[in-house]
């Protein structure tokens, strides 16, 4: 129990004595359950959990998210399953658990897919409880404190998923302590060099700049002083990571980076943050463009703060933050500030209503998106916005990442509108629906009711859920437009045989002959080309019994049985001629092309029944097929015309001729001969055999 003393003092601040019990009773159930456990560091593996539940006890998170962060590698690592935690623990911190537990029940193609699927199961989860997304968030956050355990590809690799998946994670849920811890230690595990030479760099400009900083900060103290503000002014220093961040996407020199000082201006109240504004204004000569109000309009993730920057002494830029104490409470702790004190649903910060909302956004992308990848993409691209905002006619403010298009707003106020979006003004003008919009305009989307999505839109929509919504609809459309198609192809290849008589034993016959779901899937396959509407007509029709039986051949002197009014041709590729094993590899525009069954490229035909066809040779075809023989040949002179005679002799025609050189003065020659079945070219392989220069001959496969 020595372990769990420290995360008992920190438990006993701000819970009651009976659910540091309870937590209690948590860690020595983990605490048995990981006797047997290490980390790669060499200690007991419970210090791990107990780590991370210290981490959400700083963040003065309820019991439950403690109990479940001491056992959140239980189910995972050990015998105990959920149910043995929901007896025990009840039936909430169970489901947190499972909904840590990562996804090694499930198996994947490939590790990419796994760890996209891990995301989704992550991100799905937290949309039912977010306390699960601050437990992975602390459990990531103490692995990353202990990452120089592990081998340098794996720390790489987990570095990455840190720096993509959960460091915006936070940011989004406003946490942003856990934020700029996972982006410090993510950064030096990544890029260990460039994070030390960034390091020292800003140590070196730091002692530069002190001199400066400090008149600034005792400017603006004074000056507030005057007007009889009380405020905290805090000199801000930008992170590693995000100066690396800038001087990557903006192609900024270091001093260019670090030449603007930051400073946080913090009061009691929000009419004492517009004060201070004007104080400062009057102090330094603001640079208009740059002023940003976040209390009025928050940003998506709940932060509030008035932004300025300010020409100061010798022209330098001077970038300050106004907010309130709660404000900058929340800015640090986001979704998990005032946990405790959130009742209802109705109620909670404005970071908690905000992740929130953006949960159950996540949650319709989930439904409308194919794969897990897809969903990943789109979460990702949600991550990291930069927010735009604009009105509804009726001036309801709808936010939107910047570059958002009308599509974009369309989808945002509703899935309806966007699918049946024909136009939209802005401000009353007419206006492209591929041209980004911009904060303050008022939009308005000119509907029709019979229109649908074009897949156009997908180049320039840029939100999540507009891309997963078109895409959505028009799997949909093609799904409906490829079936109806089939049906009409299918009722034409019927001919005289009525398509509603054939019965549905039938179809479910003929599906499970060539491994298809059911008769709408069918005619899909059928409408997008897969599937030969005659092939499958034929096989409706019972065709393929009658096949069986030796029936007197049509006066056409058709070469195939059965393959009347379609179109044959035979493969190149082995070419081949009566006597031989046959299938029909049914090509959507070619018809059927008939294959020896040996043939390398229809190997595997039994895995693929829809598209082969069993095709038998007719008893008496008067047609003469093209057959090909490799002949090796000793080159002497007039070798070739005795080989060219001998064949002629046999009654056979030569269709043409290749030669390769093989050795000093051996040949191989190549005929191509029409001949009308196996036995004939069996008879014309027993002549060239009897020739005194010939080594070897054979019929050639490709």
């Amino acid at each position: 129990m020595y372990l769990f003393e420290g995360l008992r003092q920190q438990l006993a601040e701000y819970l009651p004595p009976d659910q540091v019990q309870r937590a209690a009773a948590a860690f020595k159930l983990a605490a048995e359950a990981h006797k047997t456990q290490k980390r790669r560091s060499g200690e007991p593996y419970i210090t791990h959990p107990v780590a991370v539940a210290g981490i959400l006890a700083d963040m003065r998170l309820d019991h439950e998210t403690i109990m479940s962060a001491l056992l959140h590698d239980v189910i995972e690592d050990t015998e105990f399953t959920q149910e043995d935690l929901a007896e025990q623990f009840g039936s909430t911190v169970a489901e947190l658990v499972e909904g840590v537990s990562k996804l090694d029940k499930l198996t994947f193609d490939s590790k990419e897919e796994l760890q996209t699927e891990n995301y989704r199961k992550m991100i799905m989860a937290m949309v039912h409880d977010i306390r699960v997304i601050l437990i992975k968030l602390a459990d990531r956050t103490h692995n990353m404190r202990t990452i120089g355990h592990l081998r340098p590809d794996k720390r790489r690799r987990i570095a990455r998923e840190t720096l993509e998946i959960y460091a915006p994670l936070a940011h989004r849920l406003g946490i942003h302590d856990i934020k700029n811890e996972l982006e410090h230690l993510g950064f030096f595990a990544l890029y260990p060099w460039r994070a030390k030479l960034l390091e020292s760099q800003v140590k070196q400009a730091r002692g530069n700049r002190r001199e400066l900083v400090e008149r600034v900060q005792k400017e603006i103290e004074a000056r507030l002083h005057e007007h009889g503000i009380s405020a905290r002014v805090i000199g801000r220093e930008k992170h590693l990571y995000s100066i690396y961040k800038k001087m990557l996407s903006k192609e900024l020199h270091f001093e260019q980076v670090m030449d603007i000082y930051a400073f946080r201006v913090i009061v009691d109240e929000v009419d004492t943050c517009y004060r201070v504004l004007g104080a400062l204004h009057n102090l330094y000569k603001p640079i208009e463009t740059r002023f940003k109000d976040y209390i009025a309009i928050p940003k998506s993730n709940g932060y509030q703060s008035l932004h300025t920057s300010l020409k100061g002494p010798h022209g330098i830029p001077v970038e300050i933050q106004i907010r309130t104490e709660e404000m900058n409470l929340m800015a640090d702790r986001g979704v998990a500030a005032h946990w405790l004190y959130k009742t209802e649903e109705s109620s909670g910060t404005t970071a908690q209503v905000r992740a929130r909302r953006w949960m159950q956004s996540l949650l319709e992308l989930q439904q409308s998106t194919g794969n897990a990848f897809e969903f990943i993409e789109n979460v990702k691209s949600e991550l990291f916005p930069e927010e735009i905002y604009v009105f509804t006619p009726e001036g309801r403010i709808i936010e939107l990442p910047q570059g958002a298009t009308p599509v974009d707003f369309a989808y945002a106020v509703h899935t309806d509108i966007g699918n049946t979006c024909i136009g939209a003004r802005v401000n009353h003008k007419v206006y492209s629906l591929s041209k980004p919009l911009e904060t303050g305009q008022t939009v308005e989307i000119k509907t029709a009711p019979g229109s649908r999505p074009n897949i156009a839109w997908l180049n320039f929509a840029v939100t999540g859920k507009a891309r997963a919504k078109i895409r959505q609809y028009l799997k949909g459309q093609e799904t409906r437009e490829a079936e109806q198609l089939g049906e009409r192809l299918l009722r034409a290849a019927l001919g005289p045989v009525n398509y509603n008589d054939i019965s549905a034993e039938e179809f479910a016959r003929v599906c499970e002959e060539v491994k298809i779901e059911d008769k709408s899937h069918l005619l899909r396959e059928i409408g997008l080309g897969n599937m030969m509407s005659v092939a499958i007509a034929k096989r409706l029709l019972g065709e393929m019994q009658q096949l069986k039986d030796e029936q007197p051949s049509s006066g056409r002197g058709l070469a195939i049985k059965g393959a009347e009014g379609l179109l044959v041709s035979f493969a190149k590729c082995c070419r081949p001629i009566p006597g031989d094993d046959i299938i029909a590899h049914v090509s959507p525009g070619k018809g059927l092309v008939i294959h020896r069954r040996e043939c390398k490229n229809v190997r595997g035909h039994e895995d693929e029944p829809g598209r082969y066809f069993p095709v038998q040779w007719d008893n008496k075809p008067d047609a003469e097929f093209i057959t090909e023989v490799r002949v090796e040949v000793v080159n002497h002179q007039g070798a070739l015309a005795k080989l060219t005679s001998n064949i002629s002799a046999t009654g056979c025609n030569i269709h043409g001729l290749k030669t390769e050189e093989v050795d000093a003065n051996i040949y191989y020659i190549d005929v191509a001969l029409t001949v009308h079945d196996r036995k004939q070219l069996a008879d014309v392989i027993r002549h060239i055999r009897k020739m005194p220069d010939v080594q070897r001959v054979a019929r050639l496969r490709k």
